[in-house]
């Protein structure tokens, strides 16, 4: 680490977990969301199997940190909701695949627009300076997600 760096305490280390929770919580409820019923988890997991998908059960419980047992409930309301589709692998019959419908695909769409919609709206009763400084802290916070999705498991 350069020596420009501030040491990190666990202050700010917990200050910055804290916000992105409380972004992540504001950002959650949608329009098309409630309306369609689903829980955070059953939204994770949608907008996981639309990015991903088609993708192994097994892959999506590791990706979203679900046991499979959860997973597997939501994944059957998820199906039952036409939001996704699932499929038994055809080499090795223990294993299952998912993958989104259109229906599911079209509801994940708007949901990450009625995000970015929000998102937008914040952003723009931002201070320019407050704007500036959450756009150069972009690449920083892209850098820390991709090096969390490496040490947790």
């Amino acid at each position: 680490m350069p020596a420009t760096h501030t040491p990190l305490d666990i202050e700010t280390t917990a200050r910055l977990r804290a916000v992105i929770g409380r972004l992540s919580r504001r950002l959650r409820p949608t329009a098309a969301a409630v309306a369609a019923g689903l829980t955070p988890t059953k939204i994770s997991i949608l907008l996981t199997v639309v990015r991903e998908g088609p993708i192994r059960l097994s892959d999506l419980s590791d990706s979203e940190g679900v046991n499979p047992t959860q997973l597997s409930r939501t994944v059957a309301h998820l199906v039952d909701a036409g939001l996704i589709e699932r499929a038994a692998d055809e080499g090795d019959r223990r294993a299952a695949w998912v993958k989104p419908t259109t229906a599911g695909r079209r509801l994940a769409e708007r949901i990450r627009r009625e995000r970015t919609d929000a998102l937008k709206m914040a952003l723009g009763d931002l201070e320019p300076q407050e704007w500036d400084q959450i756009l150069g802290a972009l690449d920083a916070l892209e850098h820390l997600a991709e090096h969390l999705k490496g040490v947790r498991s």
